[in-house]
């Protein structure tokens, strides 16, 4: 049964993004491999955190861009909750939000989840391809969104129209070459329909759990 036991973030400096992710408080929650695969713009796809309350996003979006995120939505209050988003210097889209809408006590920057949001062309389509792969869908919205169950796995699926995915985090539309990311899962290596690229079982160690 195919589950995200593991990402890798393909990067031009892997050092680099290892201090980057070590100050934005994910340590060892994510594989790194050198890469100069050619990316330009949108790459389909973005990270999620999800956390407590506002406090934690700000200081979750403050530490990235202390270490030199850009930013592409302040924090703010929506009608879903409290969030933000930015861009890590090896260009991964990363999205910091809370269902809460205002502080209920003291600040422990802790992530609660992380979900990957894959944009899909043809979201029916990609929730048929990854439920014959053995996913289980948890939650769906149609053709806009499809959430699949984490079991045991370290992150969360998540479908997400292409175009809807790149307005949600206030960048364009377009973008070509690659994804500059690998999932690790599955008995057997894939594809997707969108042409991101499964490999088999965890490539590197799994991330390890929110402390």
């Amino acid at each position: 049964m195919t589950s995200t036991e593991s990402l890798t973030l393909e990067v031009a400096d892997p050092a680099a993004a290892e201090r980057f992710y070590t100050a934005f408080g994910l340590g060892t929650r994510l594989g790194l491999r050198a890469s100069e695969a050619p990316t330009t713009g949108f790459r389909g796809f973005a990270l999620s955190l999800t956390v407590s309350q506002p406090s934690v996003v700000n200081a979750l979006v403050g530490a990235a861009l202390d270490a030199g995120a850009t930013p592409l939505k302040p924090a703010a209050k929506s009608f879903w909750g409290y969030g933000g988003v930015v861009r890590a210097p090896d260009g991964t889209i990363w999205k910091v939000a809370t269902s809460a809408k205002k502080d209920s006590g003291p600040a422990e920057v802790r992530i609660g989840e992380i979900v990957l949001l894959l944009g899909a062309s043809d979201v029916a389509a990609s929730r048929r391809f990854y439920v014959g792969q053995g996913l289980v869908v948890a939650r769906s919205y149609g053709r806009k969104y499809v959430e699949f169950a984490a079991g045991q796995s370290p992150v969360k699926l998540a479908l997400y129209g292409h175009r809807a995915l790149a307005k949600d985090l206030g960048v364009p539309v377009d973008g070509t070459g690659s994804h500059r990311l690998v999932i690790g899962g599955g008995a057997a290596a894939f594809t997707d329909p969108d042409g991101f690229a499964w490999e088999a079982g965890a490539s590197l160690a799994a991330p390890a759990p929110a402390s």
